[in-house]
C-alpha cells in the first residue's frame, strides 16, 4: 500500500501556443524522450489541419481542441467483484482522466492510420474527430454504449 498520493507536477506551456494542454498532448505523443521530434510532429499536424480545414473562422489549434472534446468520454465501466461474480459498473470519469483518455485514444488511433507521416495521420484523425467521425470518436461512443448497457449494475458503485 502506498504511503502518500503522488504530487501533480506542474507542466510548462508549449513555446508556440503557450498552452499546457498542448504540452500534455506532446508528452503523450513522445517516444524515447524525443520531445523536439514530438513537438515537430504536433506543429506539422496543426499546419496540415490549417490548410485542410473547411471552417474558415477556426484556427488549427481550435479544431484540435474541438476534436479532443469530441473524443472525451463522460462515463466508463469499471470491473467490480460482488459475491463471486464480476460486474461491469458504469462510473463517472474525473475531468483530468477524461482529457488523458481522449489524448491516448486520439494518438493511438492516429498511429494505426495508413497515411505517410505521423503528422498527416494525426491531422486526419483530428479533422475526422472534429466532425464527429473517425475511430477515436467511435471508441467514445462504444464506451458510452457499454456504460448504458450495464446501467442496471450502477447500484454496486463504490
Amino acid at each position: 500500500m502506498r504511503k502518500r498520493q503522488a504530487k501533480k507536477r506542474q507542466i510548462l506551456p508549449d513555446p508556440k501556443f503557450n498552452d499546457t494542454l498542448v504540452t500534455r498532448f506532446v508528452n503523450m505523443l513522445m517516444w524515447d524522450g524525443k520531445k523536439s521530434v514530438a513537438f515537430d510532429i504536433f506543429y506539422n499536424a496543426i499546419d496540415i489541419i490549417e490548410e485542410r480545414k473547411t471552417d474558415e473562422e477556426k484556427t488549427g489549434l481550435e479544431i484540435w481542441k474541438e476534436a479532443l472534446s469530441n473524443v472525451m468520454p463522460h462515463v466508463e465501466v469499471r470491473s467490480r467483484r460482488v459475491g463471486g461474480a464480476t460486474f461491469q459498473i458504469p462510473m463517472q470519469i474525473r475531468p483530468d482522466r477524461k482529457v488523458s483518455l481522449a489524448m491516448k485514444w486520439l494518438i493511438g488511433f492516429s498511429r494505426k492510420r495508413n497515411e505517410k507521416s505521423m503528422a498527416l495521420r494525426l491531422a486526419q484523425e483530428c479533422l475526422a474527430a472534429a466532425k464527429e467521425e473517425g475511430a477515436a470518436v467511435k471508441k467514445r461512443v462504444d464506451t458510452h454504449k457499454m456504460a448504458e448497457a450495464n446501467k442496471a449494475f450502477s447500484h454496486f458503485r463504490f
